[in-house]
């Protein structure tokens, strides 16, 4: 028998709160929430770092 790996409610939470500036369908997520292009997304996230909360707020939401 495998072992499953259990997902748990702080680990999704914890992996919400970032932006993976590296994954191409979490910017297409961010960019169409926030209503700006990708690549703005990609600076904000290189200007001020992964967290959802600062990316959003760079981007003017």
């Amino acid at each position: 028998m495998a072992a499953v790996k259990k997902t748990t409610a702080r680990g999704r939470k914890q992996d919400r709160a970032r932006v993976a500036g590296g994954q191409k369908h979490e910017v297409a997520y961010e960019a169409k929430k926030s209503g700006r292009s990708a690549s703005a997304v990609k600076k904000a996230v290189k200007k001020v770092g992964n967290s959802r909360k600062r990316v959003e707020k760079r981007l003017g939401r």
